[in-house]
């Protein structure tokens, strides 16, 4: 396939992408109306939620996208991981193939006490890279959609926009956003780098969606991210999402995923050395 063909390619996934993430994002906001509270289960600690809907979003994204390209491989939350019939036998993902990389509700914790800012990510890969992403928030009626290659954009009741990522260029006038991990001994560690930086930036969030604060630094509603041992889909639409509104995203020896704006990228990777990162 030739660059402009895999251009087009891309736009097509990124369109994909974003249909379905607005659709099953609206249902599932719609379930969630209706109800007062929300039964969870835990994973991997207490503090680890899933629901119902987690998993009937899941069902629902994957009979989609599998409709539309039954050969491709397959990594949910949820689920797990499966081959496609354009792996080879190399398994999930491997090769050139395509693989949906899906977080049905990227902010399960939010969802559950019906706090703002939960999101449906989805993107499409090929070998381990991001081509086309879309991350839909409903509670704020905002869709994220990026198409390696053609930028990043945001589709609101305004219409739809391209992003740039913030142009800041001092660390002491960065808004800096960040999330801790559900495993207690790893927010151990988060705390004091956290503390230690409060002081050094303009201030600090903590909105509880991977997907979202990357995407808000595709916007520039924040001048960074950080966030220790995020998974492939907490990141894989987001990820591509900032970095194609001139974001810098870089993983870490600690296992520490930083998206910042390229005027502070530099600055912040040095003090998060400097604070044991």
């Amino acid at each position: 396939m030739t660059f402009g063909g895999r251009q087009s390619e891309n736009a097509e996934l990124r369109q994909i992408c974003r249909e379905t993430a607005y659709d099953v994002g609206e249902r599932v906001l719609r379930w969630r109306r209706e109800r007062t509270s929300v039964a969870a289960e835990t994973k991997s600690t207490p503090t680890d939620v899933v629901t119902e809907a987690d998993r009937m979003a899941e069902q629902l994204i994957r009979e989609r996208l599998m409709t539309a390209r039954p050969e491709a491989a397959w990594w949910g939350e949820e689920s797990g991981r499966a081959s496609g019939t354009a792996d080879g036998d190399g398994g999930a993902g491997s090769g050139d193939g395509l693989e949906w990389v899906v977080d049905p509700i990227d902010g399960t914790t939010n969802f559950f006490y019906d706090f703002p800012g939960w999101a449906v990510s989805i993107a499409a890969r090929r070998g381990g890279e991001s081509v086309a992403a879309a991350v839909h928030v409903p509670t704020l009626a905002t869709t994220f959609t990026a198409a390696r290659g053609d930028g990043a954009h945001l589709e609101d009741a305004h219409g739809r926009r391209e992003l740039a990522a913030s142009n800041v260029t001092e660390l002491s006038q960065a808004l800096i956003a960040t999330g801790f991990a559900y495993d207690a001994g790893v927010r151990a560690v988060q705390g004091p780098i956290v503390g230690g930086l409060v002081s050094r930036v303009r201030d600090i969030r903590r909105a509880g969606a991977a997907s979202v604060d990357l995407c808000a630094v595709a916007a520039g509603r924040v001048d960074a991210y950080f966030e220790r041992d995020l998974e492939a889909w907490d990141l894989a639409a987001g990820s591509l999402i900032a970095q194609e509104a001139g974001a810098v995203v870089h993983q870490r020896p600690s296992g520490t995923t930083v998206a910042a704006g390229r005027g502070i990228a530099p600055a912040l990777e040095q003090l998060l050395d400097d604070l044991g990162d």
